[in-house]
């Protein structure tokens, strides 16, 4: 019940102590939870881009919501997923599978042939669609691993995905932003939301059982 219990105690937090830092280690567990979360035929379609430099953050939170929220915070994880599927991007995840597994090249090629044939013909924006949703299962692993560490988090969709590339450039690295992330240790005084009760829906109307 561990894992029930972290998830109980975080909350969206809605300010950020700017004096209290994550540690490294620390932050290292939660990029490696996220990068041991599952994805699409392993391919492993986002990438996380970490923000400490308070100029950049600055620069940034004009095009977010709640944006003391992000210059205060400890760290900024953007989370950005390929802009496209390319044979070269299959290619090379199943090449270091392989080689990794100490099989011959080309051993999952009927397998890999096949996702190219589903992917490759699509648009950017249908690629987008499909590697945009693999970086969600990353970052709840993410939200995850910073409960059980009792770091605070806040996850935002809430800003100009084109100005965030923009600034940090992922078009150069075949990305596009997806979610952010901030990590800290909430202002106690002024996180309005941290004394406030957790509401979801009765279990009863949320999970439904098809007999």
């Amino acid at each position: 019940m561990a894992l029930i219990e972290d998830l109980k105690w975080r909350h969206a937090t809605k300010a950020y102590d700017p004096n209290k830092k994550v540690k490294e280690e620390d932050l290292q567990k939660i990029l490696e939870a996220a990068r041991l979360a599952p994805t699409s035929s392993g391919l492993q379609q986002f990438r996380i881009l970490v923000l400490t430099n308070q100029e950049i953050k600055k620069q940034l939170s004009a095009h977010v919501l709640n944006p003391e929220v992000m210059v205060d915070c400890s760290h900024v994880l953007v989370f950005a997923a390929w802009d496209r599927y390319t044979e070269e991007r299959i290619d090379s995840i199943y090449d270091r599978t392989t080689d990794e597994r100490e099989l011959p090249r080309g051993r999952f090629s009927s397998y890999t042939d096949k996702i190219k044939s589903i992917y490759l013909p699509q648009t950017a924006e249908e690629n987008f669609v499909h590697t945009a949703r693999q970086s969600y299962i990353g970052f709840g692993m993410a939200i995850a691993q910073a409960a059980e560490l009792r770091i605070d988090s806040t996850p935002a969709e809430g800003f100009d995905n084109a100005k965030v590339d923009e600034v940090l450039g992922l078009a150069s690295k075949g990305l596009k932003s997806v979610t952010l992330l901030y990590l800290g240790y909430r202002d106690a005084e002024k996180d309005w939301l941290a004394s406030m009760k957790k509401v979801r829906n009765t279990m009863e109307e949320f999970a439904i059982y098809i007999k």
